[in-house]
């Protein structure tokens, strides 16, 4: 599946199928949570949180792609991510564009 951030593909003629998204909240554990608010102390990355929202971002992506080639998709334009948080140490995130037929 192809997947641009940008309204077409070039060169190529695309029929477009309608808006897909897929959305995850996640959390962490309570152990990288505690470890999380410690390295807020002192600064720097907070790691568990980075690898907690890569791996969102990657589970919403594939729930985009799964709803796009149940449309009979082949490629997605448009792709925009987006996240909030919900509570504390856990966030939302969403990842949608629009399913094209490429011709």
């Amino acid at each position: 599946m192809l997947l641009l951030n940008i309204d077409h593909i070039p060169g190529r003629e695309i029929e477009p199928l309608g808006l897909v998204k897929g959305t995850i909240v996640q959390s962490k554990n309570f152990g990288k949570d505690f470890m999380a608010t410690m390295k807020t102390l002192v600064g720097g990355e907070i790691v568990g949180y980075t690898e907690m929202l890569n791996e969102a971002r990657q589970i919403a992506t594939k729930r985009m792609v799964d709803e796009a080639q149940a449309l009979g998709a082949d490629a997605i334009v448009n792709v925009r991510y987006g996240s909030s948080s919900v509570m504390q140490g856990a966030a939302e995130v969403v990842a949608y564009g629009t399913a094209v037929k490429v011709r």
